[in-house]
């Protein structure tokens, strides 16, 4: 694939910008990934001759939980170390409009003006996993843009919206106090993506008790004894510094921590950049960085693979003239859908060669 496949003269024109280094051309050219515009994998492949190093960070959490503000917050702290930080939200589509409120940009509205920031809201589109169908896609190109660390909010938090912690490095769940289903949506799987855990408006209620229930839910899942645990009106956590951390993660690898902030007041948002970047030394000492890494690239070359051949199977002729005289068959009860579906993978694979 090169640059001769672009379908456009003004696709070419963005990627020319793009590689300026043009903030509108970067926001061009995810509409043009977003839309899956004739010719946006060309146009990302020449987009993408970089290596993508930017550090990504992925809050993820119920509907209400503060990830909007606590990104903000992060995004203020990161900015004011002197790095540049692109922002994707992604928000849900109303299932009866198809609309959704991109509202994210509103409420950073405060860093959205900031040259070192940039903001992207997208929609999902109904596509399942807490991200939209090019979420991944349009990380790798804002990596490709050169920012420095890549922040990915996604839609709530429930039992498939686990694509998060394939499209990032650090996976931190936000939780509030009236989540009454948290420790039910952990079972279901959640524990096992998460790096870090918040639990956000840490005033109100039951704040304590929810920090217990998770740690004891980690507790139990590692087998292990928590250092450090607090009981139910101690400290949240116990600050450790780097050496400690390291070696508690040779021990036993990397047990997600607990956290209480307020994003309305900044409490504990120290303490979060702090394990935030604790969790960054223990994959890259670990080696798991590279581990994720290998693993994100080999599950994107399958999905553009598997969409690659969808598209050109609902394209080819000889597939849609078998597919239209082997109904029949089915429905006669000579032959089954996964008969037919076979000779038609066959039938075009032979073809395509």
């Amino acid at each position: 694939m090169d640059e001769s496949r672009l379908t456009s003269t003004s696709m070419n024109e963005v990627l020319e910008r793009f590689k300026a280094g043009k903030p509108a051309a970067l926001s061009r050219g995810i509409s043009i990934v977003e839309n899956q515009r004739d010719g946006f994998e060309a146009f990302l492949h020449a987009a993408m001759q970089t290596k993508l190093q930017g550090r990504r960070i992925g809050l993820t959490g119920p509907p209400g939980a503060g990830k909007s503000s606590l990104v903000a917050l992060l995004t203020e702290f990161y900015i004011s170390q002197g790095e540049r930080v692109g922002v994707l939200a992604v928000d849900p589509t109303s299932p009866q409009t198809g609309g959704a409120l991109l509202g994210d940009r509103i409420r950073m509205n405060d860093i959205a003006i900031d040259e070192n920031v940039f903001i992207r809201s997208m929609a999902t589109r109904g596509s399942l996993g807490g991200l939209a169908a090019t979420t991944k896609e349009i990380l790798d190109l804002m990596d490709c843009f050169g920012f420095d660390r890549l922040l990915a909010e996604t839609v709530g938090v429930g039992q498939t919206e686990f694509e998060i912690a394939r499209a990032v490095d650090t996976v931190v769940v936000v939780l509030v106090p009236e989540s009454g289903d948290s420790i039910q949506a952990m079972k279901a799987g959640l524990m096992e993506i998460a790096d870090i855990f918040i639990v956000n408006k840490a005033d109100r209620p039951g704040s304590d008790k929810l920090v217990k229930e998770v740690r004891q839910a980690i507790h139990l899942r590692s087998g292990h004894n928590f250092k450090g645990f607090a009981g139910h009106h101690g400290p949240v956590i116990e600050v450790h510094d780097t050496a400690e951390l390291n070696e508690l993660d040779d021990e036993l690898g990397w047990e997600p921590l607990v956290l209480k902030t307020n994003a309305l007041t900044g409490e504990g948002i120290q303490e979060l950049t702090q394990a935030i970047e604790s969790h960054e030394e223990w994959i890259q000492g670990s080696g798991e960085l590279q581990k994720r890494r290998k693993l994100r690239t080999e599950v994107r070359i399958r999905e553009v693979m598997h969409r690659e051949l969808v598209n050109r199977s609902i394209a080819s002729r000889t597939v849609n003239k078998i597919l239209t005289k082997r109904v029949e068959a089915v429905l006669s009860g000579h032959a089954t859908p996964y008969s037919v579906a076979m000779e038609l993978v066959d039938q075009f694979l032979e073809k395509d060669q």
